[in-house]
Protein backbone atom coordinates (compact mmCIF):
# COMPACT_ATOMS: atom_id res chain seq x y z
CA UNK A 1 0.00 0.00 0.00
CA UNK A 2 1.40 3.41 -1.01
CA UNK A 3 2.34 5.99 1.58
CA UNK A 4 -0.19 8.79 2.11
CA UNK A 5 0.63 12.20 0.68
CA UNK A 6 -0.39 14.81 3.24
CA UNK A 7 -1.50 18.38 2.55
CA UNK A 8 -2.29 20.86 5.30
CA UNK A 9 -5.28 23.20 5.16
CA UNK A 10 -4.77 26.67 6.62
CA UNK A 11 -5.87 30.26 6.22
CA UNK A 12 -4.96 33.91 6.75
CA UNK A 13 -8.04 36.07 7.42
CA UNK A 14 -10.10 33.24 5.84
CA UNK A 15 -8.12 33.33 2.59
CA UNK A 16 -7.51 29.58 2.57
CA UNK A 17 -4.86 27.29 1.13
CA UNK A 18 -3.68 23.72 0.82
CA UNK A 19 0.02 23.34 1.60
CA UNK A 20 2.13 20.40 0.44
CA UNK A 21 5.58 19.92 2.01
CA UNK A 22 7.91 18.76 -0.78
CA UNK A 23 11.44 19.76 0.29
CA UNK A 24 13.18 17.61 -2.33
CA UNK A 25 10.98 18.82 -5.24
CA UNK A 26 9.90 15.25 -6.01
CA UNK A 27 6.10 15.53 -6.21
CA UNK A 28 4.63 16.47 -9.56
CA UNK A 29 1.14 17.98 -9.55
CA UNK A 30 -0.85 19.10 -12.58
CA UNK A 31 -3.10 22.16 -12.88
CA UNK A 32 -6.15 19.88 -13.17
CA UNK A 33 -5.23 18.04 -9.95
CA UNK A 34 -4.82 21.36 -8.11
CA UNK A 35 -8.18 22.55 -9.45
CA UNK A 36 -9.83 19.30 -8.29
CA UNK A 37 -8.44 19.66 -4.76
CA UNK A 38 -9.38 23.35 -4.51
CA UNK A 39 -12.92 22.77 -5.82
CA UNK A 40 -15.33 23.63 -3.00
CA UNK A 41 -18.15 21.43 -4.28
CA UNK A 42 -16.29 18.24 -5.11
CA UNK A 43 -12.84 18.60 -3.53
CA UNK A 44 -11.32 19.79 -0.26
CA UNK A 45 -11.86 23.45 -1.12
CA UNK A 46 -9.33 26.30 -1.05
CA UNK A 47 -8.44 29.61 -2.69
CA UNK A 48 -4.98 28.42 -3.60
CA UNK A 49 -2.37 25.66 -3.46
CA UNK A 50 1.17 26.02 -2.08
CA UNK A 51 3.92 23.50 -2.71
CA UNK A 52 6.65 24.11 -0.13
CA UNK A 53 9.98 23.25 -1.71
CA UNK A 54 13.56 24.51 -1.89
CA UNK A 55 15.16 27.23 -4.04
CA UNK A 56 18.85 26.93 -3.25
CA UNK A 57 19.29 27.72 0.47
CA UNK A 58 15.80 29.19 0.85
CA UNK A 59 12.32 27.75 1.18
CA UNK A 60 10.28 28.48 -1.97
CA UNK A 61 6.54 29.18 -2.18
CA UNK A 62 5.41 27.40 -5.35
CA UNK A 63 2.00 29.07 -5.51
CA UNK A 64 -1.06 28.26 -7.65
CA UNK A 65 -4.53 29.78 -7.88
CA UNK A 66 -7.60 27.61 -7.30
CA UNK A 67 -7.91 26.86 -11.03
CA UNK A 68 -4.32 25.57 -11.15
CA UNK A 69 -2.86 28.66 -12.81
CA UNK A 70 0.47 30.02 -11.58
CA UNK A 71 0.63 33.22 -9.49
CA UNK A 72 3.66 35.31 -8.58
CA UNK A 73 2.95 36.04 -4.94
CA UNK A 74 0.31 35.72 -2.21
CA UNK A 75 0.57 37.84 0.93
CA UNK A 76 -1.81 35.71 3.01
CA UNK A 77 -0.42 32.46 1.63
CA UNK A 78 3.18 33.27 2.48
CA UNK A 79 2.21 33.96 6.10
CA UNK A 80 0.41 30.60 6.30
CA UNK A 81 3.47 28.91 4.79
CA UNK A 82 5.70 30.62 7.36
CA UNK A 83 3.40 29.44 10.16
CA UNK A 84 3.69 25.89 8.76
CA UNK A 85 7.49 26.03 8.68
CA UNK A 86 7.69 27.16 12.31
CA UNK A 87 4.92 24.95 13.76
CA UNK A 88 6.25 21.84 12.00
CA UNK A 89 9.83 22.47 13.09
CA UNK A 90 11.42 23.35 9.75
CA UNK A 91 12.37 26.89 10.83
CA UNK A 92 12.92 28.61 14.14
CA UNK A 93 10.67 31.51 14.99
CA UNK A 94 12.07 34.96 14.25
CA UNK A 95 13.04 36.68 11.00
CA UNK A 96 13.69 34.59 7.90
CA UNK A 97 13.23 34.78 4.11
CA UNK A 98 10.97 32.83 1.77
CA UNK A 99 11.62 32.80 -1.97
CA UNK A 100 8.72 33.53 -4.35
CA UNK A 101 8.25 34.18 -8.06
CA UNK A 102 8.25 37.85 -7.07
CA UNK A 103 11.62 37.55 -5.34
CA UNK A 104 12.76 37.01 -1.78
CA UNK A 105 10.38 38.11 1.01
CA UNK A 106 11.47 38.48 4.65
CA UNK A 107 9.02 37.65 7.44
CA UNK A 108 8.90 38.10 11.19
CA UNK A 109 7.27 34.98 12.63
CA UNK A 110 6.56 34.76 16.37
CA UNK A 111 5.57 31.49 18.00
CA UNK A 112 2.06 32.91 18.39
CA UNK A 113 0.29 36.01 17.11
CA UNK A 114 0.40 38.05 13.92
CA UNK A 115 3.04 37.50 11.26
CA UNK A 116 4.54 40.41 9.33
CA UNK A 117 6.00 40.15 5.83
CA UNK A 118 7.97 42.71 3.88
CA UNK A 119 6.07 42.69 0.58
CA UNK A 120 8.48 44.96 -1.28
CA UNK A 121 7.70 48.02 -3.36
CA UNK A 122 4.09 48.72 -4.31
CA UNK A 123 3.81 50.83 -7.44
CA UNK A 124 1.11 53.00 -9.00
CA UNK A 125 1.37 52.35 -12.75
CA UNK A 126 -0.44 55.67 -13.42
CA UNK A 127 -2.71 54.11 -16.05
CA UNK A 128 -6.25 55.30 -16.71
CA UNK A 129 -8.40 52.25 -16.00
CA UNK A 130 -12.08 51.58 -15.37
CA UNK A 131 -13.97 48.75 -13.73
CA UNK A 132 -17.56 47.85 -14.61
CA UNK A 133 -19.54 45.75 -12.15
CA UNK A 134 -23.23 45.35 -11.30
CA UNK A 135 -24.23 48.02 -13.84
CA UNK A 136 -21.82 50.61 -12.43
CA UNK A 137 -18.51 51.88 -13.84
CA UNK A 138 -15.77 53.38 -11.70
CA UNK A 139 -12.39 54.87 -12.59
CA UNK A 140 -9.60 53.28 -10.63
CA UNK A 141 -5.92 52.70 -9.97
CA UNK A 142 -3.60 50.24 -11.70
CA UNK A 143 -1.37 49.02 -8.85
CA UNK A 144 1.51 46.56 -9.17
CA UNK A 145 2.46 44.57 -6.06
CA UNK A 146 4.26 41.85 -8.00
CA UNK A 147 0.71 40.81 -8.90
CA UNK A 148 -1.51 43.12 -11.02
CA UNK A 149 -4.39 44.91 -9.27
CA UNK A 150 -7.23 47.21 -10.30
CA UNK A 151 -8.47 49.20 -7.29
CA UNK A 152 -11.69 51.23 -7.26
CA UNK A 153 -13.35 53.22 -4.49
CA UNK A 154 -17.11 52.94 -3.96
CA UNK A 155 -19.53 54.80 -1.72
CA UNK A 156 -20.72 51.48 -0.27
CA UNK A 157 -19.63 47.87 -0.83
CA UNK A 158 -23.33 47.07 -1.27
CA UNK A 159 -23.03 48.62 -4.76
CA UNK A 160 -20.75 45.81 -5.88
CA UNK A 161 -23.33 43.02 -5.91
CA UNK A 162 -22.36 39.44 -6.73
CA UNK A 163 -18.76 38.72 -7.69
CA UNK A 164 -19.50 35.28 -9.11
CA UNK A 165 -18.08 36.56 -12.40
CA UNK A 166 -15.00 38.66 -12.98
CA UNK A 167 -15.61 42.40 -13.25
CA UNK A 168 -14.90 44.01 -16.63
CA UNK A 169 -11.66 45.99 -16.55
CA UNK A 170 -10.63 48.38 -19.33
CA UNK A 171 -8.33 48.67 -21.11
CA UNK A 172 -7.69 44.93 -21.12
CA UNK A 173 -4.23 45.65 -22.55
CA UNK A 174 -3.18 46.94 -19.11
CA UNK A 175 -3.50 43.39 -17.75
CA UNK A 176 -2.36 40.84 -20.36
CA UNK A 177 -2.25 38.04 -17.75
CA UNK A 178 -5.49 38.95 -15.98
CA UNK A 179 -6.04 41.07 -12.89
CA UNK A 180 -7.19 41.04 -9.30
CA UNK A 181 -9.94 43.61 -8.68
CA UNK A 182 -10.49 45.34 -5.32
CA UNK A 183 -13.54 47.37 -4.33
CA UNK A 184 -12.89 49.72 -1.41
CA UNK A 185 -15.10 51.66 0.99
CA UNK A 186 -13.52 54.31 3.22
CA UNK A 187 -14.78 53.90 6.81
CA UNK A 188 -12.36 56.16 8.71
CA UNK A 189 -9.27 58.37 8.38
CA UNK A 190 -7.01 55.31 8.19
CA UNK A 191 -9.54 52.46 7.94
CA UNK A 192 -10.90 50.75 4.83
CA UNK A 193 -13.27 47.91 4.00
CA UNK A 194 -12.78 45.88 0.83
CA UNK A 195 -13.98 43.03 -1.35
CA UNK A 196 -11.83 41.31 -3.92
CA UNK A 197 -12.18 39.17 -7.03
CA UNK A 198 -8.93 37.28 -7.60
CA UNK A 199 -7.93 36.07 -11.05
CA UNK A 200 -8.07 32.30 -11.15
CA UNK A 201 -9.94 32.02 -7.83
CA UNK A 202 -13.03 34.27 -7.92
CA UNK A 203 -14.17 36.24 -4.90
CA UNK A 204 -12.09 35.43 -1.83
CA UNK A 205 -12.47 36.33 1.83
CA UNK A 206 -9.17 38.22 1.78
CA UNK A 207 -6.15 39.01 -0.41
CA UNK A 208 -2.78 39.99 1.02
CA UNK A 209 -1.29 41.57 -2.10
CA UNK A 210 -4.71 43.16 -2.67
CA UNK A 211 -4.64 44.91 0.71
CA UNK A 212 -1.20 46.32 -0.15
CA UNK A 213 -2.55 47.58 -3.47
CA UNK A 214 -5.54 49.11 -1.68
CA UNK A 215 -3.24 50.84 0.84
CA UNK A 216 -1.23 52.56 -1.89
CA UNK A 217 -4.34 53.49 -3.89
CA UNK A 218 -5.90 55.04 -0.78
CA UNK A 219 -2.69 56.94 -0.07
CA UNK A 220 -2.57 58.31 -3.64
CA UNK A 221 -6.26 59.20 -3.44
CA UNK A 222 -5.56 61.13 -0.21
CA UNK A 223 -2.70 63.14 -1.73
CA UNK A 224 0.18 60.68 -1.71
CA UNK A 225 1.91 61.45 1.61
CA UNK A 226 4.20 58.67 2.83
CA UNK A 227 4.83 56.94 5.21
CA UNK A 228 1.28 55.79 5.87
CA UNK A 229 -0.42 52.99 7.78
CA UNK A 230 -3.85 51.56 6.95
CA UNK A 231 -6.08 49.11 8.79
CA UNK A 232 -8.02 47.15 6.18
CA UNK A 233 -11.03 44.89 6.72
CA UNK A 234 -11.66 42.26 4.05
CA UNK A 235 -14.66 39.99 4.77
CA UNK A 236 -12.36 37.48 6.50
CA UNK A 237 -10.86 39.70 9.17
CA UNK A 238 -8.36 42.47 9.81
CA UNK A 239 -5.00 43.27 8.21
CA UNK A 240 -2.59 46.17 8.67
CA UNK A 241 -0.45 47.57 5.86
CA UNK A 242 2.45 49.90 6.67
CA UNK A 243 3.86 51.84 3.69
CA UNK A 244 7.28 53.38 4.27
CA UNK A 245 8.61 56.57 2.69
CA UNK A 246 9.68 54.62 -0.42
CA UNK A 247 6.35 52.81 -0.92
CA UNK A 248 7.59 49.49 0.46
CA UNK A 249 4.76 47.60 2.12
CA UNK A 250 4.76 45.53 5.29
CA UNK A 251 1.69 43.30 5.67
CA UNK A 252 0.70 42.25 9.19
CA UNK A 253 -1.93 39.67 10.04
CA UNK A 254 -2.80 36.20 11.38
CA UNK A 255 -2.07 32.76 9.95
CA UNK A 256 -3.67 29.52 11.15
CA UNK A 257 -3.17 25.83 10.38
CA UNK A 258 -6.39 23.84 10.65
CA UNK A 259 -6.23 20.23 9.46
CA UNK A 260 -4.22 17.66 7.48
CA UNK A 261 -5.64 15.76 4.49
CA UNK A 262 -4.42 12.74 2.55
CA UNK A 263 -4.43 13.90 -1.11
CA UNK A 264 -3.13 10.65 -2.63
CA UNK A 265 -6.40 9.96 -4.44
CA UNK A 266 -6.31 13.37 -6.15
CA UNK A 267 -2.78 12.76 -7.40
CA UNK A 268 -3.58 9.34 -8.84
CA UNK A 269 -6.57 10.68 -10.82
Amino acid sequence: MSQPIIATYGHGTENDFLLLFDPDNKISISASQIAAMCNRSQGIGADGFIRICKDGPHWFMDYYNADGSVAEMCGNGIRVMARYLVERGHRDEGIFPISTRDGLKHLRVPRDGDISVNMGKVQDEMDEISVTQNGNTWHGFNINTGNPHAVVFVDSLSQVGSLDRAPVVQPASSYPEGVNVEFVEVVGPDELRMRVHERGSGETRSCGTGTCAVALAATVKNGGTLPQSWTIYPPGGRLVVDLDAHSNATLIGPAVLVKDFDISDYLSA
